[in-house]
């Protein structure tokens, strides 16, 4: 059998004839259930070590049953060619297809913590898994590869996977198996920024100047921003990063504007969120690895700094920050609400026309 796969030159992957007659022996219904077990597994598992280049292509063209060269239409009986062609279906897939599970979409989600232990393994059951997936009308695949499973990246590129995401601790690949466009979500295309303006009763500004900044920041008193973590709110994102870089309690008040920019990290898009805050506390404690002081700051001196006076799009935010405290300009705040479409709870931000915030008074 190991012959035929790797004869290219031959006008189909096993001969027909051949391809029955060698199956009818393993299949013998006079073995026992444990001994065409057996046969089975080291049949398939001879059939697929022997798949090489254009061998290999026809593999992952055809079903797991014309692999064999057999026609299971010429019965159906549970005791003929139809059980056998179930029984070999059921060892197929048992013992080499990857465990995994099917997601809403008709999709394949491979279970990380079953993948096997060695590459050669690990070879042989790729193949196997798209073969019978193929041939079960799967669409895409999700393999995720924990660092322990590193050596096993090339082998899924070769075999056709593509690069998704990478995290710490794995790298996700896909796989689209339908010959038409891929409908599989793309990789985050957004990184959520956030910034603090916190202003106490005095008109004064909690402003920090960052150790590592570009030549245009160089010894500018900005707000304290960062970036939100995951599964974390917009709202609790400002009040961390404030506490965090200048050791201030706050609380949120409302997102008074946000900036939508693209190309920004990796040719990534950004989402800036301005939150107003309101301190409940004074006492200042920088975070020496990141920000080199920290101070409050009058309004008015302030705004007057030149990147502000020269760069349109932050006077533009002071503006709106302003007319915020003049009550003349309500945010979005936020409201816990949740959803029957997925069942989950989520935050809805946004503002009322009769604001329940006696600080704005905008209809």
């Amino acid at each position: 059998m190991e012959s035929s796969l790797m004869d290219t030159s031959a006008t189909t992957l096993f001969p027909a004839a051949g391809g029955r007659r060698r199956a009818g022996r393993v299949l013998s219904c006079s073995w026992s259930s444990k001994e065409y077990r057996v046969g089975a597994s080291y049949s398939i598992g001879r059939m697929l070590s022997g798949v090489r280049s254009a061998a290999h292509k026809r593999l992952l063209r055809s079903e797991p049953a014309d692999l064999l060269g057999i026609n299971w239409s010429d019965s159906s009986s549970s005791n003929g060619t139809g059980g056998q062609h179930h029984h070999w279906w059921t060892a197929f897939k048992n013992n080499f297809v990857l465990e995994s599970s099917e997601d809403e979409y008709g999709g394949v989600v491979v279970d990380a913590g079953r993948l096997p232990s060695d590459k050669a393994a690990f070879t042989r059951s790729l193949a196997a898994s798209l073969s019978y997936w193929k041939s079960v009308g799967r669409k895409g695949v999700w393999l995720k590869l924990p660092v322990d499973r590193s050596e096993f990246v090339p082998i899924a590129v070769k075999e056709g996977f593509k690069y998704h995401h990478a995290e710490e601790a794995y790298v996700m690949l896909t796989y689209w198996i339908p010959e038409e466009p891929c409908m599989l979500p793309a990789n985050a295309s957004h990184q959520v920024g956030v910034g603090g303006f916190v202003i106490n009763d005095q008109m004064e500004v909690l402003v920090v100047q960052e150790k590592y900044c570009g030549s245009t920041l160089d010894g500018a008193w900005k707000l304290p921003t960062g970036f939100i973590l995951a599964s974390e709110e917009i709202f609790t994102g400002a009040t961390r990063e404030v506490k965090e870089e200048t050791g201030v309690d706050t609380e949120f008040v409302d997102v008074v504007a946000f900036r939508h920019a693209h190309n920004v990290a990796f040719q990534k898009s950004d989402l800036f969120f301005i939150c107003m805050l309101r301190p409940v506390s004074n006492e200042i404690k920088i975070d020496e690895t990141e920000i080199q002081a920290a101070k409050w700051m009058p309004l008015a001196e302030f705004v007057k700094q030149p990147f502000i006076q020269e760069d349109h799009m932050f006077q533009k935010i002071m503006d709106i920050c302003i007319q915020r405290l003049r009550k003349c300009y309500c945010g979005l705040t936020a409201h816990n609400v949740i959803s029957k479409f997925d069942g989950r709870r989520s935050t809805l931000y946004y503002n009322l026309s009769e604001p329940e915030d006696v600080n704005c008074s905008a209809a």
